[in-house]
């Protein structure tokens, strides 16, 4: 049936909360060969704009030199959860198509699927609470922003080498916003499989990562998951660039 945006931003994440809870998925998942292969290679295709390409990759390169990788937080994660993935039966919401689950970090679920529900901060209150069954904390809002930009990273670098097929991107003048393309996607009104709308998606995130990278909340999160003891030793959760 379909699945109402306001329910599933209550729903889903009860449910993300119940799957993180398992015991770990055979294997984790591997940032290194992802960056490898999509991220680092897209800052040199021509597939962008020049002039965004260094302020983007710039602040993206402060996001790997800060998000953590904590124990904690690595569990086991459907990662793929786009709305055909999602199924909803009028009562019980079902996460199907597996072929992706891999343990990695817990907000990488939250991002993939906050980019159809989430549209603004009292959702964003909403969404992370009934996840937390509290009011998240800021270190956890901090977290789930920073994780919400690697998304947008790894979406445009995915999206616009699949899409492109190795052309120069045709720069709209007049594109699709990040909301409206990501609604259309939820009421299943755009399929993502042809060339043209894979790089169009791809497009949207980028645009999303460069507007998210010049707010005030990007340099203010990135402050608040740098805040640690001295003596805290951290691992990095994403690869540094080559």
């Amino acid at each position: 049936m379909p699945f109402p945006r306001a329910q599933a931003l209550v729903q889903v994440p009860a449910l993300l909360r119940r799957l993180h809870l398992l015991p770990a998925f055979p294997k984790a998942f591997n940032y290194t060969t992802a960056h490898n292969f999509f991220v680092w290679r897209l800052r040199s295709s021509g597939l962008l704009r020049a002039d965004e390409v260094e302020e983007v990759f710039d602040g993206y390169k402060m996001i790997c030199a800060a998000y953590p990788r904590l124990d904690v937080d690595s569990v086991s994660c459907h990662m793929d959860l786009r709305p055909e993935n999602v199924l909803f039966d009028g009562r019980r919401v079902w996460l199907v198509d597996w072929r992706a689950a891999f343990v990695n970090d817990r907000f990488f679920d939250l991002a993939n699927l906050a980019n159809f529900v989430v549209t603004d901060e009292a959702d964003e209150r909403t969404f992370l609470g009934e996840y937390f069954g509290r009011p998240p904390g800021e270190y956890e809002s901090a977290r789930f922003f920073l994780m919400c930009q690697v998304m947008h990273m790894l979406s445009a670098a995915v999206y616009l080498w699949l899409g492109s097929a190795g052309m120069p991107a045709c720069h709209e003048e007049n594109p699709p916003s990040f909301r409206d393309f990501h609604d259309r996607i939820w009421a299943g009104q755009i399929d993502l499989t042809g060339n043209a709308s894979m790089a169009a998606y791809g497009a949207v995130h980028w645009r999303q990562l460069l507007s998210n990278i010049r707010h005030p909340r990007f340099h203010d999160s990135l402050g608040i998951v740098n805040r640690r003891p001295p003596y805290l030793e951290r691992s990095l959760l994403l690869p540094a660039a080559p």
